[in-house]
């Protein structure tokens, strides 16, 4: 019931995650930050159980930076992911596996941006575009049917904004907010939260 959204071109990658948390039938808030930075150009936008999406992503975060301090260089988007990967095939085959899905988005100096898709299995994916969700059954043939390398910032935040306005209009769940987050050379920006408020004024 959570809707993640992640689209790499020629120069960036963007992302974006609804901000509802809900517990069983109610939401308890509408501005919950899923996307969660795990170095200066690594972005995790994960979903699934609220304990699990907390811990696991402050552990990968945590381990990456202890990896920087060790080795004095961070890991990028490949390896990072890899560790990821490792870490949740581990958990599944332990008595406490963890319940989340994630689309890592990162920008590496020698090969460009990345997009990488992570399930609850630890199944692993390098995609140009990609949901997690329910709203990734509407917002998959959008990005399908726009999707360019050389899209700009502002086309792709567009498609982004699309994507959202259809999972308004088609999905029974409310979500109403959607953080997004750009990775590029320079480093992660916030881009402006995309609001069912903003897309009705348009």
């Amino acid at each position: 019931m959570e809707c993640l959204l992640g689209i790499k071109c020629n120069d960036f990658v963007i992302v974006a995650a609804d901000m509802t948390r809900a517990q069983s039938i109610m939401v308890m808030k509408t501005d919950e930050n899923k996307l969660h930075k795990l170095s200066n150009k690594l972005v995790m936008a994960i979903s699934g159980e609220q304990g699990d999406t907390t811990q696991f992503a402050e552990y990968i975060a945590k381990n990456i930076q202890l990896y920087k301090m060790h080795n004095g260089y961070e890991l990028g988007p490949k390896a990072a992911s890899s560790f990821t990967r490792r870490n949740l095939a581990e958990a599944l085959r332990s008595r406490s596996p963890y319940h989340v899905n994630m689309l890592l988005a990162g920008f590496d100096d020698q090969d460009g941006p990345q997009l990488f898709f992570v399930d609850y299995l630890a199944s692993m994916a390098s995609v140009k575009y990609s949901t997690h969700g329910y709203g990734g059954f509407f917002s998959t043939s959008i990005m399908d049917r726009y999707y360019s390398p050389n899209l700009t910032e502002n086309e792709a935040y567009d498609i982004i904004k699309k994507c959202v306005r259809e999972v308004h209009q088609r999905l029974i769940i409310n979500l109403p907010n959607f953080k997004v987050q750009v990775v590029d050379k320079e480093g992660i920006k916030d881009l402006p939260t995309i609001t069912a408020k903003a897309l009705a004024n348009e």
